[in-house]
Parts: structure tokens; C-alpha cells; sequence
């Protein structure tokens, strides 16, 4: 198994896949040395507003103490956020930003039927997707922040 991530001593692609995956977290700082946020907020902004993207916009105490929106969205309502307790997300950026599919290129350990896509999430202050639980195995690269 070849992986650039930059695994902890005494831990490998193999042991990754062994012993974590599907198992247990495992925090990585520094996974991946060099790493550069590919897309600015306000550019992930625009692809959210974007026709046949997948988008959502997250927001805590709004009308409901918990809040989902579905995009395309519009200018207007990037606008309009508060300053703080929201979060949006754009998925199947590597379709998208054809560039992108190297960053998946860092996890070919994992068979390739189990990855998905790139997503990116943008979070003001206090910002959250709030508690949940995810149907699928989740690799969180912090870029800003």
C-alpha cells in the first residue's frame, strides 16, 4: 500500500486500514504537509450559488434552534448571515475542479468503490454541522482556520 499521508510513527497505511478504519478516530496532525486550501471561501461561495451543485447552508438558532437549507443559493443570502453560527458545505468539488481528484490520490490505500468525493465546508465563529452521525467514512483536512 503506497500513501503520502504522513501517518504517526508506528502507524501505516497497513495499520491504518487494520486497526482504525471503520473502528476507531485517529487524529493526524499534519497529515499532509504542504497542504494549501484550493479554494477560497468566497470561491466555495460561488459554487454553492452554482446550479446542480449539491450545497447545503447550516444555521443554529435560526427560526428553528437548528436550520438546513439546500442550494443553489443566492448572493443575497451570503449577505444576509449573521456574523457567527453558520456553516455551509459544497459537495463533489473534484467533479467540479477536476484538480481536486488529487487529493483523493492521498487515500489509494482504500479501495476505490469506497471513496466518494471532496467536500469543503466554510464555518463562521461558532459554526457547526451540529451533533450527528455520518453514513460513511469521513477524512476532515482542516485548511483555514
Amino acid at each position: 500500500m503506497i500513501s503520502s499521508i504522513n501517518f504517526p510513527d508506528g502507524i501505516d497505511a497497513k495499520i491504518f486500514v487494520r486497526d482504525y478504519w471503520q473502528k476507531k478516530p485517529l487524529l493526524i496532525k499534519n497529515a499532509l504537509p504542504g497542504f494549501t486550501d484550493p479554494l477560497t471561501p468566497e470561491e466555495l461561495a460561488g459554487l454553492a450559488c452554482e446550479e446542480g451543485i449539491a450545497s447545503r447552508l447550516i444555521c443554529e438558532h435560526g427560526e428553528t434552534p437548528w436550520q438546513v437549507k439546500h442550494g443553489p443559493f443566492s448572493e443575497d443570502d451570503f449577505t444576509s448571515l449573521p456574523e457567527s453560527h453558520y456553516t455551509f458545505l459544497v459537495q463533489d468539488l473534484n467533479r467540479y475542479i477536476p484538480e481536486l481528484n488529487q487529493l483523493l490520490d492521498n487515500f489509494n490505500f482504500l479501495p476505490s468503490w469506497r471513496i466518494d468525493d471532496v467536500m469543503a465546508s466554510y464555518a463562521a465563529p461558532h459554526g457547526t454541522v451540529g451533533p450527528h452521525t455520518d453514513q460513511y467514512d469521513v477524512f476532515l483536512i482542516q485548511g483555514l482556520g
